[in-house]
Formats: structure tokens, C-alpha cells, sequence
């Protein structure tokens, strides 16, 4: 048995056809899902990229493995010190190192190593294949490197992985392409009078800033599809127009992969599956094109896997990204490595049932550094943020949102369901202890991150930041952003 991983980079599940979006932005991932399992409640456990796909591979959180950030020392895996063993946690108890136990001949096509310095990343790979452009490459140059790839080697077993990354921004789908989506109205939620609350709000990535933290548009070759401000409904839904035609053309070219498979007589000897390493807020807390939290549409991603002998269904337990790569090491005949957080749930899905976790928390290093809890509490979906730096956007420590009935986090509810932030503290408080527990290191690395300046994406941006703010009418933000930092480099200096 084969597999493929197609690895979408910030992927949101509900823009696909197949989760109900109503623009036709994934008919190639919607037919696969036709014939798959499609779970509704997996998510990342740890966010964003480097951090998410060093928990996946090595089926451990970020506590556990101490790489949380972009930069610093949170970015780099704890040290193993001298009882490591030959070739490293990363390999002997990764999750490619038990794919070749299996058989498998592990390859992957992606520039994310590279992109992130994410070098442990790369352990149990038979062969890298660096697309060559650090993120930058449109599908059009890499699928074609792969189905080139399948016709040399699809005789033998594999596990192949896939690396897409056109709905990150800066949104780069050729313009020659077209713009699909023109014409088309947005989700409901995302009106005139929201997109002037956001305005009036701050944070990077908010729409007077939605490339940074001012209004220098670093992505000025692509302002086509992806405007420089967000001043209004059309600057908004032509920003959707962009990431959505991103995710057409990501599915456009998954279809020749699929297709190439068919043509080899591979298709049904592979297992499928189409996965993200990152959701995007589009909006969601006020950011715009990017993955700054521990929320829903950062952590939450799409999972689809059609694999021979499994009936169509849909799961909708709650499952970190890590459990499937374990349950899939499972299905192939392998042993989970006992150092793993990842667990299979491989009896449920042949079960029929849904299976999961009663909780899950997630980890944000990057852009906040923050903790999230997605719990079922009083039969409603919820999630409970705990930030401890708000990477200069608008939470407190304490953040509250009911899901089932407000999906796009707009309404805290801390303070009125205080009854409901004590479970969900108890819950986060838990978990903490466990990982604790389980930790060879004696340190929590997002108290690291937190030590050496805040999350990565966003040191030394306090004082331009606060200037941006009072030109652009903002000065109570500024003021309030200052209280909360003061002793942010050059912030105790404008205090005195």
C-alpha cells in the first residue's frame, strides 16, 4: 500500500465545497472526499508552520519537543543532551522513520525545511525535493515534479509528500488564470459594517494594516488579487477572491495528481490525503490573511483520507493532526512509538464511530503567545483562549467564544460565563500538568518565548507600530497597547 499526503499550506476546511462553502473553490478535493472520510474536528496542536509540522512528524506537542516560534530559542527542538540516542528522537521515533519500518520508500516535494530552517524536520526522508523557491512556488511548478517523480517510482511502496502552497499569501495565482470568483458574494458574516469595526480596531494584519504593521504593502507585486487596505465590503471580498482563487488553483492541480494516479494503475493502491498545516483567519479577530492565534480557523483544518477497504463517512470527533499520522501507522501494521502524544483511533473509524478526545489544546508562539481549548461543555461547542502576550492585538487574557452559536468568534463571553472560563481553565491546567509530567525538559517553551521579547513575527514592531497607530487615527489604541506593554523596548521611553 502507498500513501500521499497532499499538504495544502493554510488551508481553511470551510472554504471547500465538500465542508459546504458555497463557491465552487475545490471540485477536484470535493470528488475525492466523495469517496473518503471526512473529519470535521481536527486540529493543529501546535501553530503556525514550523511549529505545526514539527509536531506531526514527530507526533509530540511543543511543550514536549520546545519548538513553539518562528526565531529564538523556541524554534529550535529541545536538546536532547547525553542520552540521546544514535540518530535522534526526531528519526528513531518519527513518524517517517516507522513508515520505512513498514516498507515504504518516504519522499517529499516541498521547500518548507528550507523555508523555516526546520532541519530535524527532514529526518526519515529517503529524498528531499526542494521546489526552490522558499514558499514562493505556484502548484504549476510542483506537481508536475511530482507526477514526474510517480512515473519513475510508483512501482515501489512509498509514502509521498506533497507541499502546496497557493492560498498563503501573498495570493500569486497567475493572472492569466483568471478571477473565478468575481462577481460572487462573500460568506454572510463579512459585511460593510464589519469590515469598519475592524478598521477601527488594531492588531497586525487588521484591515488598516493588512500585510503588517503599516500600510507599506511588502506584497505590492500581487495587489491584483490582494489590496494593499481593506477600506470597505469590496476591498474585503476581493481579498477572499484572492485566497479563494488560491485554493481553485491548489485543486486544479491536485486533480492532475489524482489524475496521474489513475493513470498508473495506482489510484486504488494509495492512500489519499489531503491535509493542511494551518488554518487562516479571514477576518476571525480581526486578522486578515494569516495565522496568528490558538483560535478555530487557525487550528482547525481539513482532513479527507480515501483509502481502499474504507467506506465513505464523515468523523466528527475532536483529533489533534498528530493522532491520524498514529492511526496511520496503525492501519499499515506499525507500533506507535510510547514517546508519542499522538494516539490511533483506527478501531473507531472501522467501528463507524467517531472516536477523539474530550478536549484538545493548542499553541500559538509566533504571533501571540497564547493557548487554546476546544471543549463540548453543556452540549455546545466552545473555545477558551488564555493569552499571556496578545502580539499586539486586541485580547485580554481571557477570551470566551460559544461556537455552535457564534462561529466566527465575534463575542467574548468571559465575563458572563465566568462558570464556563473555570471548566475550561481546569481543563488547560490538566493538560499542563500532564505534558509536565511527561517533559525530559524542565521548562514550558512558550514561558521562553516570553522571556526573550514575545512571539517572533512581532519584536521590535511596538514603537513604529504605536507611530502607525496615531497617524491613522488610532490613538486609544496606541494608549491602551502601551499600558499593556510597558516595558517593551522602546516603549518606556515614550512612557517617561
Amino acid at each position: 500500500m502507498n500513501v500521499l499526503y497532499i499538504d495544502i499550506d493554510s488551508l481553511r476546511r470551510d472554504h471547500l465545497g465538500c465542508y459546504g462553502y458555497h463557491r465552487d473553490t475545490s471540485p477536484n478535493i470535493d470528488a475525492l472526499a466523495a469517496e473518503g472520510i471526512r473529519f470535521e474536528n481536527v486540529y493543529v496542536s501546535d501553530v503556525p508552520c514550523h511549529p505545526s509540522r514539527t509536531a506531526l512528524w514527530s507526533g509530540r506537542h511543543g511543550f514536549r519537543t520546545g519548538v513553539v516560534n518562528h526565531g529564538g530559542l523556541a524554534c529550535e527542538p529541545f536538546r536532547e543532551g547525553r542520552d540521546r540516542a544514535w540518530a535522534g528522537t526526531f528519526f528513531e521515533d518519527g513518524w517517517l522513520k516507522q513508515l520505512r519500518d513498514l516498507g515504504l520508500y518516504t519522499a517529499t516535494f516541498s521547500s518548507f525545511g528550507e523555508r523555516h530552517g526546520c532541519w530535524h524536520w527532514y529526518a526519515g526522508f529517503n529524498e528531499v525535493h526542494n521546489c526552490g523557491k522558499g514558499g514562493m512556488e505556484t502548484a504549476d511548478e510542483i506537481i508536475p515534479q511530482a507526477i514526474d517523480w510517480l512515473e519513475r517510482n510508483g512501482e515501489r511502496g512509498f509514502f509521498l509528500h506533497v507541499n502546496i502552497w497557493d492560498p498563503h499569501t501573498p495570493y500569486r495565482t497567475p493572472l492569466e488564470w483568471g478571477d473565478p470568483f468575481a462577481g460572487q458574494p462573500a460568506a454572510p458574516w463579512i459585511t460593510e459594517e464589519m469590515v469598519a469595526r475592524g478598521r477601527q480596531g488594531f492588531g497586525p494584519h487588521s484591515p488598516q494594516e493588512p500585510t503588517g504593521f503599516s500600510d507599506h504593502n511588502w506584497h505590492a507585486a500581487y495587489l491584483a488579487r490582494q489590496p494593499g487596505q481593506i477600506a470597505g465590503l469590496a476591498d474585503a471580498v476581493k481579498w477572499i477572491n484572492g485566497y479563494d482563487a488560491g485554493v481553485r488553483y491548489a485543486d486544479e492541480y491536485v486533480g492532475h495528481l489524482i489524475a496521474a494516479l489513475k493513470r498508473m494503475g495506482l489510484y486504488d493502491k494509495t492512500i489519499i490525503v489531503i491535509g493542511a498545516d494551518h488554518g487562516e483567519n479571514l477576518g476571525e479577530l480581526n486578522v486578515w490573511g494569516d495565522h496568528q492565534t490558538a483560535d478555530e480557523y487557525t487550528c482547525n483544518v481539513p482532513l479527507i483520507i480515501r483509502a481502499p477497504g474504507l467506506s465513505p463517512a464523515v468523523n466528527s470527533g475532536l483529533h489533534y493532526h498528530f493522532d491520524w499520522a498514529a492511526t496511520l501507522i496503525d492501519h499499515l501494521g506499525g507500533t506507535v512509538p510510547a514517546v508519542w502524544d499522538g494516539r490511533s483511533f483506527r478501531q473507531d473509524l472501522l467501528a463507524g464511530q467517531d472516536g477523539g478526545r474530550d478536549y484538545l489544546v493548542l499553541s500559538q508562539g509566533a504571533w501571540a503567545v497564547q493557548r487554546g481549548v476546544r471543549f463540548r461543555h453543556e452540549g455546545e461547542d466552545w473555545l477558551f483562549l488564555r493569552t499571556w502576550h496578545d502580539g499586539y492585538k486586541d485580547f485580554g487574557p481571557e477570551t470566551l467564544f460559544n461556537l455552535c452559536r457564534d462561529p466566527h468568534e465575534t463575542t467574548d463571553l468571559s465575563e458572563t460565563r465566568p462558570d464556563v472560563v473555570r471548566h475550561a481553565s481546569r481543563l488547560l491546567s490538566d493538560w499542563w500538568g500532564r505534558q509536565a509530567a511527561l517533559s525530559a525538559h524542565d521548562v514550558d517553551p512558550l514561558m521562553t518565548v516570553l522571556r526573550e521579547g514575545g512571539p517572533y513575527h512581532t519584536r521590535g514592531e511596538l514603537p513604529g507600530y504605536l507611530d502607525w497607530l496615531r497617524r491613522s487615527g488610532r490613538p486609544e489604541a496606541a494608549a491602551l497597547l502601551e499600558k499593556r506593554h510597558p516595558a517593551a523596548p522602546g516603549v518606556t521611553q515614550t512612557l517617561r
